[in-house]
């Protein structure tokens, strides 16, 4: 049995040159599975621009505001059922007057023929009140109960800027997301330069949302399907509410299970737990900013779990290494028992698991939403020997074979907690860009989780620059430790440019003795259940694809029959998909046992993604040692699909 050793820093591989891409969310497929109910407090309401410009020609032939009701039912078709949306308008009433905003439609569960009525029912004519129209849309939208995190949003659609300036938008943007962590303006600027473009790109900013750029009435159409879609889709969160402390005194005591919580920038955040002597104790936390909320490249999620006065048993660091704008990042780690029971991490006693966000001076400063987990390991029994360790990819590397069927229509979930189970096979899916699609896959004992992921052809812009984008996956343990990044096997990113893409991700297998290993990609793979899948599109591919959602197929091998446990010469289990549930020896595999609290639906999508120099990708992860004291392409075009 190979003896535990501590993880130690990664470097950074090459040197960043740039900070090229990054931003992921959820999807709308080809097969729609049943929407998932929204949070309560959850809502969207569109902020129209009905000024007097919104009158004049489009540059197509028709009118501004022809070209935004077309938009509007666009979106509205594409959003899910029941989701709450509603519609304000400005400028609508009089011809004069920095007053002229009403709610036309109210936020309530969608509906599409009233939205529709209440867009064809406005006619062009005043003034442009932006910072009064967003102080009322935040008052539109309902409010969410004591304990829950929801995601409201309010998405404007202008031509121009605020002739009122009482109140000054950006200033209204900034007091509205500092106040509510739920809450976010996305902004659409239609056939906009200078001053105006600069002012909606503030509020956007401000707000702790996106600006997207609509330069003719194609682009507004997609453009607002992608903002509402984001919206609508994205994490949903689970867990009871907790509060963590700053330092260790009065950290709140938490027992197995998952919680819910909030973080600002460079804030730590102290959660105590009682451990035994044997059992390994696995903790993650995983942070959902807003999409496309400023981040630095050197953003981080920092872990650690704390004993004693002042020593750490391990710490890990998980960057964004990218400026194109945030996305939900997790960090694992566990509490491992040594072999000999020699380390201060072996005693029974208090322990503080300890999660720190750190950020540049000029990143998003809005806290954002924190979920936490807590999962007890317990021991093998006495009599079990387990099986040797496995930390090479072997027969599971990049070049192993997976499935080449016709790949069937499947939806990814919004985050961990929504996965879309499945089996092994071909499944392809519809992604925006600044999305991420989640889904699990069951991984037993001596099973090993392979995938690729192919992103389709797609109609490109006329005249698109040439941003580079990216398509992305991380791959994720039951406990949630990422450990498909920095292996040297596989690479999580690829350059996408609307010509199909494919990248390769996998395990190594699941062993019970993997804990004891040196490798940070293989420590946590230590227990079977569910892997969950994480893939992502970046924000930049909305520059090159004409199309508002792009086709990507998952192809998904589990290889390996799947033992009984995690002893030494076990037998084949019953079903090879024998990746949850307890094991004969008394452990508890997967995700039984893991208590939680009321589901709490939130939004928002991704995962952190780093860039290496040279392609602008790379993996940036490092682990403290414990301080005493102190491709194949699918040539499928994603139209046909």
């Amino acid at each position: 049995m190979a003896r535990r050793r501590r993880r130690g820093a990664v470097a950074l591989l090459g040197g960043l040159l740039l900070a090229l891409v990054a931003t992921p969310l959820h999807t709308t497929p080809a097969v729609a599975a049943p929407a998932a109910p929204s949070a309560e407090g959850s809502g969207m309401v569109m902020v129209l621009d009905s000024s007097g410009s919104m009158a004049e020609k489009d540059g197509s032939g028709g009118t501004r505001i022809a070209a935004a009701r077309k938009a509007v039912g666009t979106v509205v078709g594409a959003l899910p059922a029941g989701y709450p949306t509603g519609l304000r308008v400005y400028g609508a009433d009089k011809p004069h007057g920095c007053d002229d905003t009403r709610l036309a439609q109210p936020v309530a569960p969608l509906d599409r023929t009233g939205l529709v009525r209440a867009v064809n029912g406005v006619r062009p004519k005043g003034d442009t009140p932006i910072g009064l129209s967003l102080t009322k849309a935040a008052q539109d939208l309902p409010k969410p109960s004591q304990g829950s995190i929801g995601k409201r949003t309010i998405l404007l659609i202008s031509d121009g800027e605020d002739n009122c300036q009482t109140p000054p938008p950006c200033t209204v943007a900034a007091q509205l997301a500092k106040a509510h962590v739920d809450l976010h303006i996305d902004t659409i600027g239609f056939e906009v330069a200078g001053r105006a473009r600069e002012q909606l790109e503030c509020i956007a900013k401000s707000g702790n949302g996106q600006y997207f750029d609509a330069p003719d009435a194609q682009a507004l159409a997609r453009q607002l399907q992608r903002a509402g879609q984001l919206s609508a889709d994205g994490y949903r969160f689970k867990g009871a509410k907790v509060r963590g402390t700053p330092t260790k005194s009065n950290a709140p005591g938490i027992a197995e299970g998952q919680y819910l919580d909030s973080i600002g920038p460079n804030e730590k955040r102290y959660y105590a737990v009682d451990l035994d002597a044997s059992s390994t104790a696995d903790f993650s936390a995983t942070v959902v900013p807003q999409p496309g909320a400023a981040v630095g490249l050197l953003d981080a999620l920092h872990t650690e779990i704390d004993y004693g006065i002042d020593s750490t048993c391990d710490s890990t660091h998980e960057l964004f290494g990218q400026r194109q704008g945030a996305t939900p990042l997790t960090s694992g780690l566990s509490r491992i028992p040594s072999v000999n029971g020699g380390s201060g991490c072996d005693k029974a006693g208090r322990y503080w698991f300890v999660v720190e966000r750190k950020a540049a001076k000029d990143s998003d400063a809005s806290r954002w939403p924190l979920e936490v987990m807590f999962h007890v390991e317990h021991p093998l029994k006495k009599s079990v020997t387990p099986a040797q360790s496995e930390p090479e990819y072997g027969a599971g590397g990049k070049d192993a074979p997976v499935p080449t069927s016709p790949p069937k229509p499947v939806t990814g979930g919004t985050g961990f907690n929504d996965a879309r189970a499945l089996t092994p096979g071909v499944w392809r899916d519809k992604i925006l860009p600044s999305q991420t699609l989640w889904y699990k896959v069951p991984v037993g004992w001596g099973q090993q989780l392979r995938y690729d992921v192919q992103f389709a052809n797609e109609p490109t812009l006329k005249g698109h620059t040439a941003a580079l984008a990216y398509g992305g996956t991380q791959v994720y343990t039951p406990a949630r430790a990422p450990v498909g990044s920095g292996t040297g096997e596989f690479s999580p990113q690829v350059p996408y440019t609307g010509q199909p893409a494919s990248l390769s991700m996998g395990t190594v297998p699941v062993a019970w003795t993997n804990r004891y290993e040196s490798s940070p990609n293989v420590i946590p793979v230590h227990d079977k259940g569910n892997f969950y899948i994480a893939v992502m599109l970046s924000a930049r591919a909305s520059e090159i694809a004409r199309s508002a959602q792009i086709g990507v197929v998952l192809r998904v091998a589990v290889l390996g029959k799947a033992k009984a446990g995690p002893q030494a010469g076990a037998s084949v289990a019953k079903s090879a998909a024998d990746g949850t549930g307890s094991s004969p020896d008394g452990t508890q595999g997967g995700e039984a046992g893991w208590a939680a609290g009321p589901v709490v639906a939130a939004v928002f999508g991704g995962i952190g993604v780093l860039l290496l120099a040279g392609l602008g990708f790379a993996f940036l992860r490092a682990r403290r040692k414990p301080r005493p004291h102190g491709a194949d392409s699918d040539a499928t075009g994603g139209g046909s699909w």
